[in-house]
């Protein structure tokens, strides 16, 4: 842990206004007190800045290594459309050059003023655009900067052996894969939100672990997330050699392993009972 030397914490639920959640997981995991640290926000993609953010350092040896972390407990009001698929979760990334187990060849974004999903200071609720929310929002970020990337790197859809979009539900992703002319298998090993939720900043890059669960050395995973506001960030990822015998935490085993609630008492899990 001490030769973390960066921490970045992307959530638009920290439990904090003016209070680091970053500083909180460096003193947590021993990284402190060498160490930069700060909490990103941009809707849905703030964890996969922060790992472009990582990147940055790393490649230009500022650090050994950098942790990203996406991680919500996603807020939607009672009886909103949002709370169908409100979840809660969150996965960590450490980036280096050491002991990698997937390399990232390249990432791009694409970032537009589009206020398709919004929540005020001190507003309990997010507000949203509805049906707005797709096409003028999550499709011409997540295509465009899907586009982006392929261009940049000269592939084409058949070259991934998967493909991870954020999930704000179960058939966004499926619609953007089918317009740009991926197949359902490439994107069914990554797609957990008909089964967790949307888990905002948590939703690609929990999409992507599972992915890595079960990737061998040598696949090519593409992965795009998207933030409202609006903005996508695009990878183009290999798996290593450094992969096999890698201890993994296998997310589906860990899905299988839930409890069923009702819903009062998830309500009362939430804090909606005053």
């Amino acid at each position: 842990p001490k030769e973390i030397g960066a921490v970045y914490v992307g959530s638009e639920s920290h439990p904090y206004a003016v209070k680091p959640t970053a500083t909180i997981v460096g003193e947590a995991i021993g990284a402190t007190p060498d160490m930069t640290a700060a909490d990103y926000e941009f809707a849905c993609k703030a964890g996969t800045a922060a790992i472009q953010t990582c990147m940055g350092l790393v490649k230009s040896d500022m650090i050994k290594y950098g942790m990203a972390i996406g991680a919500d407990v996603s807020q939607a009001a009672p009886g909103d459309a949002l709370e169908y698929a409100a979840s809660a979760g969150g996965a960590a990334y450490i980036i280096g050059k050491d002991n990698i187990i997937a390399e990232i060849n390249e990432t791009v974004s694409y970032t537009t003023d589009t206020p398709d999903f919004w929540r005020r200071e001190g507003e309990p609720y997010p507000g949203h655009g509805e049906r707005f929310t797709g096409e003028p929002a999550y499709f011409k970020q997540v295509l465009s900067a899907t586009k982006k990337l392929m261009d940049k790197m000269g592939t084409k859809p058949s070259d991934y052996d998967y493909v991870v979009f954020h999930q704000p539900n179960g058939k966004f992703p499926m619609r953007a894969a089918k317009r740009l002319g991926f197949s359902k298998e490439q994107v069914e090993e990554g797609l957990l939100c008909p089964i967790i939720g949307n888990t905002y900043s948590g939703s690609t890059m929990i999409g992507l672990s599972a992915v890595l669960d079960v990737a061998k050395p040598g696949d090519r995973i593409l992965a795009t997330s998207y933030g409202s506001g609006a903005g996508s960030d695009s990878f183009d990822i290999t798996v290593t050699d450094k992969i096999e015998g890698y201890p993994r935490n296998n997310i589906r085993k860990m899905i299988e392993n839930k409890v069923y609630v009702d819903y009062a008492l998830y309500m009362k899990y939430r804090g909606e009972f005053k």
